[in-house]
């Protein structure tokens, strides 16, 4: 009987590691990748109140990645509906203002708004509303949202609200797969709905345009009507509004103008810059937000060269229990961002203006992409691999998102760079120069570091 159990266990120990060996074999495949391209989304789907775009997270750069990008297109006073996502998501708003809110299971209620009374009458109406907290979100904010924390975002603004997310879905808070999976708190398309999936058309990828009719429901669908019933304390009648799909989609209209209670701008502003002293600073309370498009608050600055914005676990904490972080970079007219590769994460880099040609050599010093990089496209940088970067002749701005809270960078030129790290007589034997060579090629850049002065116009 031992001998079996043994026997058994070995058994299970054997399947296991080739299961294992299976499963990295197949991950290692996902970054084998011969040719990255610029990349427009695939899917649009058409809503009520906006439209949401995503990029194709089977493509292959994504898949390497882990990455699942997304972009929302929210109409003036429309809602785009609580949901919820089993990864971490890490949002930039390209365009618009708007309320935001995140709600976290246990923390307190801490907006409370007085006893409202009806329209045109005397009476009574519903009682004072109390909900956690409200963000007031603008152009530039980068906005923290955990895995399986439910969210929604109301442009209540004069123009369209676009917003620019990335999920990580090998992020260890994922304990599914890679696929894309978004879990609906309201709303819903049924079949013969007005809703459509439309696929773009990408000329370089000799893809035609096609499209297709969506169905999904929110998860309470799924649930017993009475049951439902009970465990809200509501009327039946309630649970079947809940239920309906009422086919408008991610995004809705509002029938009138929502009156959500929230420090304006200013006020808020104040309280996130007034010092803390880290007994407040619990997980409800954490900021969520930072913005990245101020270039006084410039992280990197050359003054022919351009600037760059970071928000890391430092500037925005929360960022280090999503293992996440952002850059807004804005390059001068044929500026160049120094040859580097980083050494902590994957990164997709959005173009938000202007034009980048960019390059990117993998570990057998293979071009897998050499390309013009134009507004609305996206590309993936994955860890480790070289890249170098130059802005058209209008200059280039970006946002990425990586899959670190602390990215770190390794320059190839430059006054931080590897090259000014090396003595001269390594510099001169490995490439069979002269020390007054080598010399020049540690020096020649100083005092620029990551963004580099042009010395010629672009092609």
């Amino acid at each position: 009987m031992t001998k079996l159990v043994v026997l058994s266990l070995l058994s299970l120990l054997a399947y296991a590691a080739v299961a294992s060996t299976e499963m990295q074999r197949r991950d290692a495949q996902q970054c084998q990748l011969r040719r990255i391209s610029a990349s427009k989304p695939s899917h649009r789907m058409r809503s009520q109140g906006g439209v949401t775009e995503i990029w194709d997270p089977e493509e292959d750069q994504f898949q390497c990645a882990g990455f699942a990008p997304m972009r929302d297109i929210i109409q003036t006073n429309s809602l785009s509906l609580p949901k919820f996502f089993p990864a971490p998501r890490l949002v930039y708003i390209e365009q618009g203002t708007g309320l935001m809110g995140v709600s976290y299971p246990g923390c307190p209620e801490t907006y409370h708004k007085d006893q409202q009374f009806s329209r045109g009458q005397g009476q009574r109406g519903m009682s004072g509303d109390q909900h956690q907290k409200v963000h007031r979100i603008r152009r530039g904010d980068v906005i923290a949202v955990p895995a399986g924390a439910a969210h929604w975002c109301y442009n209540d603004g004069n123009e369209e609200l676009i917003a620019v997310s990335v999920l990580d879905l090998n992020s260890n808070a994922n304990q599914l797969d890679q696929n894309l999976r978004g879990f609906m708190l309201a709303g819903g398309q049924s079949r013969h709905g007005q809703e459509r999936y439309e696929r773009s058309s990408r000329r370089y990828a000799g893809q035609s345009e096609w499209s297709h009719e969506e169905t999904f429901h929110n998860i309470f669908r799924g649930f017993d009507e009475e049951l439902m019933a009970e465990a809200f304390k509501v009327p039946r009648e309630t649970v079947r509004r809940m239920r309906q799909d009422s086919n408008r989609g991610l995004i809705v209209k509002c029938r009138e103008e929502m009156r959500i209670m929230s420090p304006n701008q200013e006020e808020q502003e104040q309280f996130e810059s007034s010092p803390r002293n880290g007994l407040e600073e619990t997980f409800c309370t954490m900021k969520i937000k930072h913005n990245i498009e101020l270039q006084r608050q410039a992280d990197v600055y050359t003054k022919q060269g351009g600037r760059i914005n970071i928000a890391n676990q430092q500037k925005l904490p929360i960022l280090q229990f999503l293992d996440m972080s952002a850059e807004r970079g804005h390059l001068m007219p044929n500026a160049l961002y120094t040859p580097h590769w980083s050494m902590t994460d994957n990164r997709v880099i959005y173009a938000l203006r202007g034009e980048l040609n960019a390059q990117i050599v993998d570990e057998r010093g293979n071009t897998i992409m050499n390309e013009r990089v134009r507004e609305g496209e996206m590309f993936v940088i994955p860890q480790f691999y070289a890249t170098l970067m130059r802005a058209g002749n209008n200059g280039f701005e970006w946002v990425s998102f990586k899959s670190s809270s602390q990215p770190m960078k390794n320059p190839m030129a430059g006054s931080i760079s590897v090259m000014r790290a090396m003595p001269i007589d390594v510099i001169s034997n490995a490439y069979q120069i002269s020390p007054r060579e080598a010399e020049q090629l540690k020096t020649n850049r100083d005092p620029q570091s990551m963004l580099l002065s042009p010395t010629r116009t672009s092609s």
